[in-house]
């Protein structure tokens, strides 16, 4: 547009007036140059606008991530008195209301898309698992979860917690 614009520059200061199709197709031109950037700015608006409702319901998808990773200790606590328990052969009162608890936040966690992840006997993946050790098995075949030291847990299709494993390698004859 800016040739155009400067071929009529020099035909006025060579004397000339442009015409009035040359001003009509620079009429039309600037026209067109506006319609293009008027759609241009409705694209990148409509763009903007649908990646901010994107972010918008991932953040309300995982606004729960915080006080959920926040709540995995306690959980982990509840379940060690819960074996602790088991061990001493204690069934009492005691034992049922800590199982009552666990229960209780395992289902609100549950509820808020937070899920525990089974690794034991699955194959080691890194994105999922944080080996802790590995030990010699002659019965599950090399990098595959041999006992979980930590639960890990995922909200909806992200990892929240790595479960802390220990991982198989092969035996030394």
């Amino acid at each position: 547009m800016a040739e155009k614009n400067e071929e009529l520059v020099d035909a006025t200061t060579e004397g000339e007036a442009p015409s009035i199709e040359q001003r009509a197709e620079q009429a039309e031109r600037r026209r067109d140059e506006y319609y293009r950037l008027l759609k241009q700015s409705q694209a990148d608006y409509e763009n903007a606008h649908q990646r901010n409702q994107r972010e918008r319901e991932q953040e309300r998808r995982f606004r729960a991530s915080g006080l959920a990773g926040d709540l995995l200790p306690a959980l982990d606590n509840l379940e060690r008195a819960l074996a602790s328990a088991k061990e001493a052969g204690e069934s009492g009162p005691l034992a049922e209301g800590v199982a009552l608890v666990h229960a209780q936040l395992l289902d609100a966690l549950k509820r808020h898309g937070v899920t525990r992840m089974e690794a034991e006997g699955q194959p080691f993946d890194p994105h999922l698992h944080q080996g802790v050790m590995q030990q010699p098995a002659a019965d599950r075949p090399p990098n595959t979860v041999l006992h979980v030291l930590e639960q890990g847990y995922m909200i909806h299709d992200r990892v929240l917690r790595a479960a802390k494993v220990i991982v198989s390698t092969q035996p030394t004859n």
